[in-house]
């Protein structure tokens, strides 16, 4: 059985928040789809609005204090990531993009998103694709097709109606598929591991070439790979 940790980040602002609400489901959905296909799930939960001064002191000062470093660890050490903001003019919230302004760059490279909001009214709904899902295609992050978005009528009691279900139901068969399809994460990435070879900051033609991920590794001597030629 594989161990799958998925983050789910909420950017909600008031307590309790819509969009945690929608956060929880999300989650759960997809929790529950990974355990049908066989895996261990952990869920990881960052919500930000317990982040968003350590978020303002990181922009300034380009160090994340250690909760927001845990945070962004978590993030990013992820086999799969849950986003949900509120929708503000026609838009993420200010923290929610701010929090992604400071993980590090290529961070969340193929990473399997799922990409949710909520709004006071269903005329927001478009905000995911004219703004959620462009910004973490630009970040080269995997967002699957169903983006769900939840407006006041959606929730029946606190729960989510049936169409609301329906969605979030969909949208998490599409996350556990692209997280099932990966290998699993071997948490966040070093900031300060070598990916260059010595041979290569000297500038040496016969430098080999160290994959991402590989570092420190080095071709056997003589090899066609370490520049010298077969046989």
């Amino acid at each position: 059985m594989s161990r799958r940790t998925l983050a789910v980040v909420s950017a909600g602002l008031s307590q309790p928040s819509s969009t945690r609400l929608l956060a929880d489901q999300l989650a759960g959905a997809t929790r529950d789809e990974l355990v049908r296909r066989g895996a261990e799930v952990e869920l990881r939960f960052v919500d930000l609005r317990e982040h968003a001064h350590d978020v303002v002191n990181n922009l300034l000062t380009g160090f994340p204090p250690a909760a927001l470093r845990e945070a962004l660890d978590t993030v990013t050490g992820a086999d799969g990531l849950i986003a949900v903001t509120p929708i503000f003019n026609a838009s993420y919230n200010g923290l929610f993009k701010s929090f992604f302004d400071v993980l590090e760059a290529e961070s969340l490279v193929d990473r399997p998103v799922l990409i949710g909001a909520t709004g006071g009214t269903a005329r927001h709904s478009l905000s995911l694709e004219h703004a959620v899902r462009p910004m973490f295609t630009h970040l080269r992050a995997v967002v699957v097709p169903t983006a769900v978005f939840a407006a006041p009528e959606d929730w029946s009691g606190g729960a989510a109606d049936g169409a609301l279900r329906s969605r979030i139901r969909r949208a998490a068969g599409e996350l556990a598929g692209e997280v099932e399809r990966r290998l699993p994460s071997t948490g966040p990435a070093d900031p300060f591991a070598l990916t260059t070879d010595f041979l290569q900051m000297l500038g040496r033609d016969d430098a080999p070439v160290t994959p991402p991920g590989r570092t420190g590794e080095r071709p056997a001597p003589g090899s066609a790979r370490a520049g010298s030629p077969p046989g």
